[in-house]
């Protein structure tokens, strides 16, 4: 059940980024709430890797939030840098 509500955090964040960015496409949703998703597991991976147990806690849902918004942040900055790049 928390490997759901993680992709479930993951997925509403993406979305809720997307929004906010203004990304109207249907691929530019996708992306994110797909990048969303990946940040959220890879939050809480991390933070197993640094030893905070998370189980069923409100901190869980916190890190799958920081880790999806934290993941999205970073693609758009690249995708901005390599638009300049090119």
């Amino acid at each position: 059940m928390e490997i759901v509500l993680t992709l479930v955090i993951g997925g509403v964040v993406g979305w809720i980024v997307s929004l906010a960015s203004g990304a109207d496409d249907a691929t530019g949703l996708a992306a994110s709430v797909l990048i969303g998703v990946i940040g959220s597991v890879l939050g809480l991976w991390l933070a197993g890797l640094a030893g905070l147990a998370l189980a069923a806690s409100p901190a869980r849902w916190l890190v799958s939030m920081l880790g999806a918004g934290g993941l999205v942040a970073l693609v758009r900055v690249l995708g901005r840098v390599r638009t300049r790049a090119a």
